[in-house]
């Protein structure tokens, strides 16, 4: 005779058969889901565009609302003072070049034969004077000299005899012209005028504004007759290309989101849905932002993800808060 089933052991196993049960209908909702919907916002990209050096703003090309292209004059400042700067450096590297080609070539013909004769001239005076000298002593014993005489003929000796040495190391430092010190320096001194030139020159090119990339002017802050300074920004532009979807994933969605994961972006203003492409998962998470619209709690722990629009027009503005569907990993898309 079979024992009856205990109601405890009756009672568990209907539970377990519910749990099973239950277990199964979530997985089959969950993939009947659809994408996973996430919400963000289109990235704002602007560029403070303002001058490298400082001056008085002479012309301001473009107003707001303008497309411009990368290299683009956009405005320019009163470029005297530094054209002015300019022909001073060249002036400097001249001066400075004629310098070091004065050492390098050395001492002219003319000056070493010119210190040559001044060795023959002292010579000659050298050897008189020791004729002198010699002539004095012979006429000493006799009377006919006194020995002062000897002693200013001596003294005359000498001083050519100095004077000639002095004109032969004059000559021999014509012969050995510059100093390799004063050429190294001199060639220091041309490196640095040469410097100052392209410093010179770089800070006269920098009173032309360009566009760095296409892009749409949104503010035009500095009028013409302005002074601008390096810190003050004369335009600042909107960025048109690439465009970027900023968004948040809670940690149990993060498995749907890796990098290069096709998506469908959409905004409430157009029905056009944009294509696009998940570059960038945060590695940290962070508490989601007050201005991201999402179900779950604010206080929830997030990540991250930036979207790469593959085909943006100008629909879909910059700041604009749109709707993500995330159309890969197994989901059907509606």
């Amino acid at each position: 005779m079979k024992k009856p089933i205990q109601p405890k052991w009756f009672a568990a196993l209907l539970l377990l058969v519910a749990s099973a049960g239950g277990y199964q209908y979530y997985r089959l909702d969950h993939a009947a889901a659809g994408p996973l919907i996430l919400y963000g916002d289109v990235d704002i990209r602007e560029i403070d565009l303002a001058f490298r050096q400082s001056g008085r703003l002479a012309t301001v090309q473009v107003d707001e609302g303008a497309h411009v292209h990368a290299g683009q004059m956009l405005a320019t400042l009163d470029d005297v003072p530094f054209r002015e700067a300019l022909a001073a450096a060249q002036a400097n590297v001249q001066a400075a070049q004629a310098r070091l080609d004065l050492l390098l070539h050395g001492n002219r013909p003319q000056q070493i034969a010119e210190a040559r004769e001044a060795v023959h001239q002292a010579e000659a005076v050298a050897a008189n004077a020791s004729a002198d000298l010699v002539r004095q002593q012979s006429l000493l014993p006799g009377g006919t000299a006194s020995q002062r005489t000897v002693d200013a003929a001596r003294a005359a000796s000498d001083a050519a005899q100095a004077s000639l040495a002095a004109a032969r190391q004059q000559l021999d430092l014509m012969l050995a012209g510059s100093r390799n010190e004063d050429i190294a320096a001199a060639r220091a001194q041309l490196a640095a005028a040469r410097a100052n030139r392209e410093a010179a020159q770089t800070a006269l090119n920098d009173t032309r504004l360009e566009a760095p990339a296409d892009a749409i002017v949104f503010s035009r802050i500095r009028e013409a007759g302005s002074m601008v300074s390096p810190t003050a920004p004369v335009y600042i532009l909107s960025q048109t290309q690439p465009v970027f979807v900023r968004a948040y994933v809670s940690e149990s969605d993060l498995g749907q989101v890796a990098p290069g994961t096709v998506v469908k972006v959409s905004s409430d203003s157009s029905p056009t849905q944009y294509g696009g492409t998940i570059g960038f998962v945060s590695p940290r998470a962070e508490f989601t932002p007050k201005t991201v619209e999402t179900t779950d709690l604010r206080t929830d722990l997030v990540y991250r993800i930036r979207i790469t629009i593959n085909h943006p027009d100008q629909a879909l503005r910059q700041g604009m808060p749109v709707t993500i569907r995330v159309m890969g990993h197994g989901r059907n898309p509606t």
